[in-house]
């Protein structure tokens, strides 16, 4: 049974026809409605339609400032800006479907077998569409990281961030979202008196520690706190009112946003009445590289010092010193700079510095803790991932880099307490081949 739109003229239908339309219609009105208010909380723009099957894309941008100190008449040199495309995903179609047995009609009574499960089948829809959103946030491949000793100076680091960043980019900011796990905010809260409202499936507090909306959740991880603009969210959807009709599919829409179709209809051959939802909609980061992703170092211990290696550094399994491959690297807070030279076959005849590549050679220092476990390296990783470090008295390593946008990380920890340091080493320079 075609059930039509919810903008077309009705004629005179049958009551049990009506009854079933008036669920499409309350369904995809409260769908609606949820996420109208949700897109007002959080500050985001209209939602963008999108065709079937289009591409998503993030950007990441930089921006090299040449200096300002110019001669009169010189000609003043350009910054360079550099825009580079991230993270590509489908916007894909996602079809869903509910039956109610008669059975249960008549055992629980249409409120609970219908409407209950109309409620519960909306929810899930609702909170499919943010754990999704969360678990794109929580990619740190691009974004911003830090660490800091709790959870208020997280949440004022990762505000400060996105704030920086996207004023090097000269892009607004109106407003900063940060999203933070429940258990932590409210250890935190304490007994505090905090308005906590609830909308489209989420917890918020507004205008909280120099955040416009902070929002709690249980999907974020423990001991994370994760910010992003308001400018930086968008929302892609598919109409679901569009064209699938023409193969007898007609879906009721609310007519306006058209994020979700909802159609009813009863199955005689099985006795069940069938629920069917088509959604294409997804929560997007417009520059993959402009959130903050800050861990909260709950009893820290004291991080390792990273210098690094020095020149006359000779190693057992090769014939080459940092020297060789490596100038005036040097290490300031979280951020690792200098020039990485071209090396042609690597710089060991074989195992995972072998090769053409760039090298990284360091040094870390032990603060003489009870130290059980140190884990290093790079991520994302080319194949070796976080190598235990515990029984290298030398404390000392090099690194084979593929890319600037790659993470130093150093895990230690002991039975109680555990450091992560991440290095950023997009300051590096890679000198071309044959140079």
């Amino acid at each position: 049974m075609a059930v039509e739109n919810l903008t077309t003229p009705r004629t005179a239908l049958p009551n049990s026809y009506v009854d079933v339309t008036a669920r499409e219609i309350d369904f995809v009105s409260r769908f609606a409605k949820n996420w109208q208010a949700l897109q007002e909380v959080l500050g985001i723009s209209r939602p963008i339609k999108k065709a079937a099957g289009t591409k998503l894309v993030s950007y990441k941008a930089t921006v090299a400032l040449e200096s300002g100190a110019v001669n009169p008449g010189a000609v003043i040199p350009y910054s360079k800006a550099t825009v580079t495309q991230v993270a590509y995903e489908d916007l894909t179609l996602e079809k869903y479907a509910k039956a109610v047995p008669i059975e249960d009609v008549d055992k629980y009574g249409v409120q609970v077998a219908v409407e209950k499960t109309d409620d519960a089948f909306l929810d899930e829809l609702q909170n499919e569409v943010l754990e999704d959103l969360y678990t794109k946030l929580a990619d740190d491949t691009y974004a911003m990281t830090a660490n800091k000793a709790n959870f208020q100076k997280a949440v004022a680091g990762a505000i400060g961030l996105v704030k920086d960043k996207f004023k090097k980019l000269r892009r607004n900011t109106s407003s900063t979202i940060v999203f933070v796990n429940t258990l932590d905010a409210y250890d935190y809260l304490g007994d505090a008196s905090i308005s906590i409202q609830t909308m489209f499936g989420i917890d918020y507090v507004k205008n909280f520690m120099g955040a416009d909306v902070m929002i709690l959740s249980s999907d974020i991880a423990e001991g994370k706190v994760i910010a992003i603009p308001a400018d930086n969210l968008v929302c892609y959807y598919v109409d679901p009112s569009t064209e699938f009709a023409k193969l007898g599919l007609v879906y009721t829409t609310d007519g306006d946003t058209n994020l979700i179709g909802f159609h009813a209809q009863g199955n005689y051959g099985t006795a069940v009445g069938e629920s069917f939802a088509l959604k294409g909609m997804k929560l997007w980061y417009e520059y993959a590289d402009g959130v903050a992703i800050v861990t909260i170092e709950a009893n820290p211990l004291n991080g390792l010092t990273v210098t690094s290696d020095l020149d006359e550094t000779t190693y057992p399994w090769s014939d080459k010193t940092p020297g060789d491959f490596q100038e005036d690297v040097a290490v300031s807070g979280n951020k690792i700079t200098g020039t990485l030279k071209f090396m042609e076959g690597g710089i060991s005849p074989s195992g995972p510095l072998s090769g053409d590549g760039y090298f990284l050679a360091l040094k870390w220092t032990d603060p003489a803790q009870a130290v059980t476990s140190l884990l290093v390296g790079l991520q994302p990783s080319e194949g070796t991932g976080l190598v235990e470090c515990i029984d290298d008295t030398d404390r000392n390593g090099v690194f084979k880099i593929a890319s600037k946008d790659q993470k130093l990380v150093l895990i230690q920890s002991n039975d109680t307490k555990k450091t992560k340091q991440v290095f950023d080493l997009s300051g590096l320079t890679l000198e071309e081949p044959g140079v």
